[in-house]
């Protein structure tokens, strides 16, 4: 009876919150913005390719050009140019990233404002290589082609520590993203649901639902029927997201990000139980609209910091003691972990440690907040002390 009295509850919110305008009109506004996001990331977040204008004798290093770009990962492409006025608008009507000629030895380019810095290292082996051929050639004796082959194999002797991670510039956007994802939610619907405190005792429906169910049993439901409704959300933009960015060729690692979402979804679960409590008592505290921000804003700030240190620690650098500590906090690691789990520095034992904590801290302040919830909810007037809603 107890359970199928908070599913009801349950239901009437779900139901009541997927159908209003607002629900379809911001879940539709952030797809908007996350496909903004997929796109921008996939235009920004590798080096693109290069056309150049070749004229003249410079014709001839089309091929080295070409293969130098391959070495430093950069397309380059070539065009030939008959006409160096021509060549010139080309440039200067972006056509062209650039115009080179001259002898291979002595290159010479021409830009609009700027000479791209892989096209500069490519130019400037080329020329050293030509300028290095003429002048071995020059001493008798002497294999040029052999004597390039050797400077060509002399490097200096490198060791790393930790090989360098092509993909951490992903797993940053998706964990950044995903820590976005996981603020908006929380507060979005934390002050959703504080707000419908607020309005049920204004318009004094409460006292019509106490009458048939108990405090909690109503505070329950609010609370499932709410975060089932931001989990639909989160996990309707977390599929498009990931769909569109592997269509689309963002996203090279769609087995991690998948991952991180699912980790992300369930943090939002433990988030949203930790905080929904907390936000229904504060606007139990309360009879009108107009009073609410000053008891909602506390909770929110508390938010606020998770998300502003979720940005600035994790990018600087995930696995600092700081950001341990930080994500260990139950209040911060909602927002925090999912951040850390993403870019992968978050080993087990801190995950687990992190899951027990909230966990904890959920039971805590579900007690505190259903106790100040049910001795405050029928409380009409003036704003409400928490010490009297403790008693």
């Amino acid at each position: 009876m107890v359970i199928r009295t908070v599913g009801l509850i349950a239901r009437r919110e779900l139901n009541a919150k997927l159908r209003t305008r607002s629900f379809v009109i911001g879940t539709a506004v952030s797809l908007v913005v996350l496909v903004a996001f997929v796109l921008m990331q996939g235009s920004l977040g590798g080096p693109g390719s290069l056309t150049v204008g070749l004229n003249g004798q410079a014709i001839g290093v089309a091929d080295q050009l070409g293969q130098a770009g391959r070495q430093l990962g950069r397309e380059i492409r070539t065009r030939e140019v008959t006409d160096l006025p021509a060549g010139e608008r080309m440039v200067a009507g972006e056509e062209l990233d650039a115009l080179v000629s001259g002898p291979p030895a002595q290159l010479s380019v021409l830009v609009r404002d700027e000479l791209n810095q892989d096209l500069r290292v490519a130019l400037d082996a080329i020329v050293q290589q030509e300028v290095l051929r003429a002048q071995l050639a020059a001493i008798e004796d002497l294999d040029a082609n052999q004597v390039l082959e050797n400077v060509a194999a002399a490097q200096v002797g490198v060791k790393f520590l930790r090989g360098p991670d092509s993909q951490r510039g992903e797993r940053l956007a998706v964990a950044l993203l995903i820590i976005a994802l996981l603020y908006v939610s929380l507060v979005f619907y934390g002050n959703l649901l504080a707000q419908g405190v607020i309005e049920e005792k204004s318009s004094r429906v409460v006292e019509l639902l106490l009458a048939t169910v108990r405090p909690w049993q109503l505070l329950a439901g609010k609370v499932l029927g709410l975060g089932l409704v931001g989990l639909i959300q989160l996990a309707v933009l977390g599929v498009a997201g990931l769909t569109l960015a592997s269509v689309t060729g963002v996203l090279t690692i769609p087995g991690s990000a998948t991952g991180s979402v699912l980790w992300g979804l369930l943090w939002y679960l433990l988030g949203f139980a930790l905080y929904a409590t907390v936000f229904a008592a504060v606007g139990s505290l309360v009879s009108r609209q107009e009073d609410a921000q000053p008891v909602i804003m506390p909770v929110t700030l508390v938010l606020l910091v998770a998300f502003v240190l979720g940005f600035s620690v994790l990018a600087r650098n995930a696995a600092s003691t700081a950001s341990t500590v930080l994500s260990l906090v139950p209040l911060l690691s909602p927002v925090l972990m999912p951040g850390k789990i993403a870019l992968g520095a978050a080993p087990g034992w801190q995950i687990g440690a992190a899951l027990g904590l909230t966990i904890a801290a959920i039971v805590l302040l579900t007690a505190l907040g259903g106790r100040i919830y049910r001795n405050a909810v029928l409380h009409m007037g003036s704003r409400l002390r928490l010490r009297d809603a403790l008693r």
